[in-house]
């Protein structure tokens, strides 16, 4: 799997679910980075990367 496909999923998922109160994503494509706000106001980073194998 492509490491930009798994970054759309990633963000298609989290925006779809209704289990999380999340207010905000913000996808930095050249950082690989995925910023999840939550509507606590709490905030977590999501760095995506392929594992060295």
């Amino acid at each position: 799997m492509e490491l930009n496909y798994f970054k759309d999923k990633l963000f298609d998922l989290l925006n779809e679910t209704d289990e999380l109160d999340i207010t905000d994503l913000n996808m930095e494509d050249r950082k690989n980075l995925l910023t999840v706000t939550m509507s606590d106001g709490s905030t977590f980073e999501i760095i995506c990367q392929t594992a060295a194998q």
